[in-house]
């Protein structure tokens, strides 16, 4: 079975040592962490790595570098560098930059900057960025031609975006350390409403199985046995446990592994 992770959506109210925490009671194999610069202070990342060695949770990524003109390459850097401090294994990075051309330049400096560590940086696809798509990304990371270039598989941007699972499972393997999961209704947001993707994506997820996406298609299509991040962003789902952490992640974990566990 896949490893899984609590990603930071899920808890988008709670810092990261509640979301530590609330993966690791919940059984969680993996935590990822929201990474604002600005937030990010000394006592935070103390008190997140203290709570990383008390509970032996793994980082299976921070987030999120998003490129977008005029935006602060020292913002990005440091998100990068708190990610390899905590021992990420993965970075995750969308671009809201017009030109591909630009977004290759960045994505390749930011894969210069994480060389000599483990930490790889993932771009994000889907039809809220400048990367509509998996072939996009696919361009843009073999134009990068870097090592710690990677492609981030979410599947409700699989679905939104029309990509062909087929075209994920013909992506060199190298370019896939992680994937996130969900699943998410039939209605499709309208491409040219900006706002209603967003709301589509940030509150209208649902648990593996009650959605009506195609994931086994796009699990099959995946590497196997690659971590999944759990990126069930849900307001049905926050307004079930509005001041539960553990039990909202537990709900996350539970519904996965059955999912999952019916797969094997």
């Amino acid at each position: 079975m896949n490893p899984i992770a609590l990603a930071s959506g899920v808890l988008p109210e709670y810092g990261p040592v509640d979301l530590i925490e609330a993966a690791s009671t919940a059984g969680f194999d993996m935590a990822g962490l929201w990474v604002d610069p600005a937030e990010w202070d000394t006592a935070r990342h103390r008190d997140t790595k203290r709570a990383l060695a008390e509970t032996g949770m793994p980082v299976v990524d921070v987030e999120v570098v998003w490129l977008q003109p005029g935006c602060s390459v020292d913002d990005h850097l440091r998100i990068l560098d708190i990610g390899m401090e905590l021992g990420a294994a993965n970075a995750l990075c969308v671009s809201s930059v017009d030109d591909p051309g630009e977004t290759v330049e960045w994505l390749a400096r930011l894969c210069r900057h994480v060389e000599g560590s483990p930490l790889r940086v993932n771009l994000e696809f889907g039809i809220f960025t400048k990367v509509p798509d998996v072939l996009s990304a696919k361009r843009i990371v073999e134009q990068v031609g870097h090592p710690a270039a990677a492609i981030l598989v979410d599947p409700i941007h699989v679905d939104r975006s029309g990509s062909d699972p087929a075209d994920i499972a013909a992506l060199d393997r190298r370019f896939i350390s992680y994937a996130q999961f969900c699943d998410a209704r039939a209605e499709r947001p309208d491409p040219a409403n900006f706002d209603a993707i967003i709301e589509d994506a940030v509150d209208l997820r649902e648990h593996e199985g009650e959605g009506a996406i195609d994931l086994d298609a796009i699990w099959r299509a995946l590497p196997a046995d690659i971590p999944l991040s759990i990126e069930l962003r849900s307001k049905t789902l926050r307004d079930a446990y509005p001041d539960d952490p553990i039990g909202r992640a537990k709900a996350v974990a539970k519904a996965t592994r059955k999912w999952l566990g019916a797969r094997i």
